[in-house]
């Protein structure tokens, strides 16, 4: 694993960071999901692959390892929503990015009804043939999968944002017939100011100093100007791996960027 992967996870592992980045995404920047609410989950993703060698009687166990993975609660109308979140940060574009988020949403709703296949076989009811035979009750329900992309490259992203784009057919009556699978992605070069002021947490600052990065005078006049370039200690981190930006890290929790690029 790279520095700027170790950076940028270990950053966007901070629940507030987390929660702000998700309010970004489904609220417009409103904190609905808090970080309180949240607890971190196991990142490994299990496939077990069963053998076509009836004889060998073989499985073969495949692991994908997310970024990051939290269990949110959001209230709405008094009610309480489940939610399994997860991130994966991309400094450089991933031209495979649909496929590999689909692989891991499909893991992870594989596991809940193994889980709960499993969970079921304890009690011991009696149920039809088709429950028997998966374990999966008729009234049994999955938590949703979301899963976002944070592209924390200075370039444009330019990669497919779904499984269609991927595949060598245009014939719509095809496609119809194929499901689409479409990321979720936070591209920093896109990002205007007016949504940058949208994020709450240090990440506004982060996503602000890399998308300034190639322009020196433009990224000091951020820098210099901007009145929250107090932040902790593995905000300054990204910003510092990622931007070149020659800035003194301290083992204080909190760091005063424009004083330590000074």
């Amino acid at each position: 694993m790279g520095k700027t992967d170790i950076v940028t996870k270990n950053y966007m592992r901070g629940s507030d960071i987390f929660a702000d980045a998700f309010n970004f995404l489904i609220y417009n920047g409103e904190a609905r999901i808090q970080s309180q609410s949240l607890q971190e989950r196991d990142a490994t993703e299990l496939a077990v692959l069963f053998s076509n060698d009836s004889v060998k009687n073989e499985t073969e166990v495949q692991q994908k390892y997310r970024d990051v993975l939290k269990r949110a609660v959001i209230m709405q109308n008094k009610e309480a929503t489940y939610l399994l979140l997860g991130i994966e940060n991309q400094t450089d574009i991933h031209y495979a990015m649909p496929v590999r988020n689909m692989i891991y949403d499909a893991l992870q709703y594989g596991k809940q009804v193994s889980d709960i296949a499993a969970e079921n076989r304890k009690t011991g009811k009696k149920r039809s043939g088709g429950e028997y035979l998966s374990g999966f009750y008729k009234e049994d329900k999955l938590t949703p999968v979301i899963t976002l992309v944070i592209h924390f490259g200075t370039e444009l992203w330019d990669g497919p944002e779904s499984l269609h784009e991927m595949l060598r057919v245009n014939d719509k009556k095809i496609l119809n017939y194929i499901p689409d699978y479409r990321i979720h992605l936070i591209d920093l070069a896109r990002l205007t100011k007016e949504q940058l002021e949208l994020f709450q947490t240090s990440l506004r600052e982060v996503l602000g100093c890399i998308k300034y990065a190639k322009d020196k005078e433009r990224l000091k006049e951020y820098i210099t100007e901007n009145t929250r370039m107090y932040m902790e200690n593995a905000a300054a981190q990204v910003i510092k791996v990622i931007t070149n930006t020659p800035i003194t890290i301290s083992e204080e929790e909190e760091i005063d960027v424009c004083q330590a690029v000074d």
